[in-house]
């Protein structure tokens, strides 16, 4: 009888020790994140994909179940998913992972955000009132990010807290080594001009020295016209950008206008982990972009 209740506490703390941590990430970014710092100790949920515009989501039962489910939800933040994760939050029944509860984790709350604005008119278009949500675009954030998220991890999942800090650490080390070689090989990159379609670069933009001459929306979340692609072109002549650059999600047509029209390549960059088939992970994410913009400038 000893040896088998020694057996069951055996048994009991190795199912402890291999619980799942159950994440439900609202972009493909985080929740790549999440699996590097947890690996096996995650099970991971994605609610978008590379090929779907985060701001515009539908609240579906199929997400509820999920965020029902689960034990943390990280979200990009800033207003990105106003328009469908509160509604999910809400009607999923889960009190662990509202805002303000330690179940709930916005990546932006900890780094310095761009485009604050002082102002807050939608007669400019789809303003974020707490800046530019697209921050995992600049590899400095990321770590940021994941030192933050780990300790979070460790706070709910206490009996694994050891595995997601060492699967930090080892991420941060790969993670720095990898930033000096896309620092040096972007070199070539600072200070060219490229049009965007939305402002889904801004942080890349300023991480590479990149300079954005213009954007095809001719307000955030308005799709291109004629008119304002004309005026693009116009502009041109005068102060002529190198690239167009797109993402996986956005449509390619006003980007392939300007190229028609210029002559100046129409890129689509990953925007996030699957936005390519190279994007695999958070690492082939900037190889891929940075080949990408590279190729284009040649």
């Amino acid at each position: 009888m000893k040896y088998l209740t020694i057996a069951l506490l055996l048994l009991a703390t190795g199912l402890s020790a291999r619980a799942d941590l159950k994440v439900f990430a609202t972009v493909p970014e985080w929740g790549a994140l999440a699996k590097e710092i947890g690996g096996d100790k995650v099970r991971l949920y994605n609610a978008t994909n590379a090929f779907q515009d985060p701001h515009r989501i539908e609240a579906k039962p199929s997400l509820l179940a999920q965020a029902r489910q689960a034990n943390l939800v990280i979200a990009a933040g800033a207003d990105l998913e106003i328009g469908w994760l509160p509604l999910v939050l809400r009607d999923s029944g889960n009190p662990a992972v509202q805002p303000g509860r330690p179940g709930y984790f916005e990546a932006v709350a900890f780094v310095n955000r761009l485009e604050v604005p002082a102002v807050i008119d939608r007669a400019h278009g789809d303003v974020h009132a707490a800046g530019n949500p697209h921050i995992h675009l600049d590899p400095r954030n990321v770590l940021k990010v994941g030192e933050k998220l780990a300790a979070r991890m460790a706070e709910l999942d206490v009996a694994n807290a050891a595995a997601y800090q060492a699967g930090f650490a080892a991420f941060s080390g790969k993670w720095q080594a990898a930033l000096l070689r896309w620092e040096k090989e972007a070199a070539p990159l600072k200070g060219v001009a490229v049009l965007v379609h939305h402002a889904s670069f801004v942080y890349l933009s300023h991480w590479l020295g990149l300079k954005e001459a213009g954007t095809l929306e001719p307000k955030p979340g308005i799709e291109p016209t004629s008119g304002h692609l004309g005026a693009l072109l116009a502009r041109q002549q005068t102060a002529p950008a190198k690239m167009v650059l797109r993402t996986a999600y956005q449509q390619d047509a006003p980007s392939q206008w300007i190229a028609g029209k210029t002559g100046i390549p129409a890129v689509l960059l990953p925007y996030t982990v699957g936005g390519t088939p190279e994007a695999r992970d958070l690492f082939g994410l900037f190889d891929d972009t940075l080949q990408r913009l590279l190729k284009g400038l040649r």
